[in-house]
């Protein structure tokens, strides 16, 4: 079923300020943060009565500011913050790569607590995938997986340690 976070209040956020982006020259700059914000809280109740009686929700990642106005989140962050709110034991991330990369080779297994060093050395794409899967152990979720969505029976092959990198607090 096809929700936005919007939808019974799924998701809340508050809006963001600022943003730091990089311009064209490949410096940092800081403008306006318009209609971005941040999740604050995952009201979990609605999809856990749509998963009880069948139905599998997909949520949009718009989410209610401050003062009831729409506001873009990060898909990758919400995914993260819902699996951990409906106390999932593991979350998929599907990408178009295999998995986390460093250097050359990529990474199968990932423990949370080195995270914080390899961070600052992946991509900007892949850190908030990264990111997303440390708030989602955070929360209780036993399991993140990114990986790709471009094979096979993606999610069985992820969800079987077959593709990607499997993160894990332990």
């Amino acid at each position: 079923m096809g929700l936005s976070g919007v939808d019974g209040a799924i998701l809340r956020a508050n809006r963001k300020k600022k943003l730091v982006i990089i311009d064209e020259h490949d410096r940092k700059r800081i403008i306006e943060g318009g209609y971005t914000g941040k999740i604050t809280k995952v009201n979990s109740a609605l999809l856990e009565i749509l998963v009880d009686n069948g139905y599998l929700p997909v949520v949009a990642p718009i989410a209610l500011g401050e003062e009831n106005e729409f506001l873009n989140v990060d898909a990758d962050r919400a995914a993260g913050q819902v699996s951990g709110a409906v106390k999932a034991e593991k979350v998929v991330f599907l990408t178009d790569v295999q998995g986390v990369r460093l250097g050359n080779e990529y990474v199968k297994r990932m423990h949370m607590r080195d995270i914080e060093k390899i961070l600052p050395k992946m991509g900007p794409g892949m850190d908030k995938k990264v990111i997303a899967s440390v708030e989602a152990l955070e929360a209780g979720v036993k399991e993140a997986i990114i990986s790709s969505g471009l094979v096979e029976e993606p999610l069985t092959s992820a969800l079987n340690h077959v593709n990607g990198t499997v993160i894990t607090i332990e």
